[in-house]
């Protein structure tokens, strides 16, 4: 073996070991949470984790087989995390007062100046 390959052969392993050590923390993290938040985003560093592993078999064996699968994989990752956060973004609105109605924020910017209704 040259020295190149060597080199090669090391920060593969390196890279490997470093995810894998990443998938412990984020097992930990999913497993801990403590908000539903923090369990979405570790599911979505998951897919990137995944990614990355199939990069580094890639690598490893010097075949871009799966790179169009690491490209399907980060897709859905996206659509994922962008679904996720659509959801929990819906879920934590907060609710409006009673009679607001929602139709203008009263201070002047809409064009009311939030005093409809209201005894001069």
């Amino acid at each position: 073996m040259s020295g190149p390959e060597t080199v090669d052969r090391v920060l593969l392993i390196a890279a490997v070991v470093v995810i894998v050590i990443a998938g412990a923390g984020l097992l930990t993290r999913i497993w801990r949470g403590p908000s539903m938040l923090d369990r979405a985003i570790s599911l979505d560093v998951c897919a990137a984790l995944i990614i990355a592993g199939l990069g580094a078999k890639s690598a490893f064996a010097r075949d871009p087989f799966y790179f169009p699968i690491m490209l399907v994989l980060a897709f859905l990752g996206f659509t994922g995390s962008v679904g996720i956060a659509r959801f929990i973004a819906a879920r934590d609105r907060p609710a409006l007062p009673r009679g607001a109605g929602g139709t203008g924020s009263g201070d002047g910017r809409d064009g009311t100046d939030g005093t409809e209704g209201e005894a001069r």
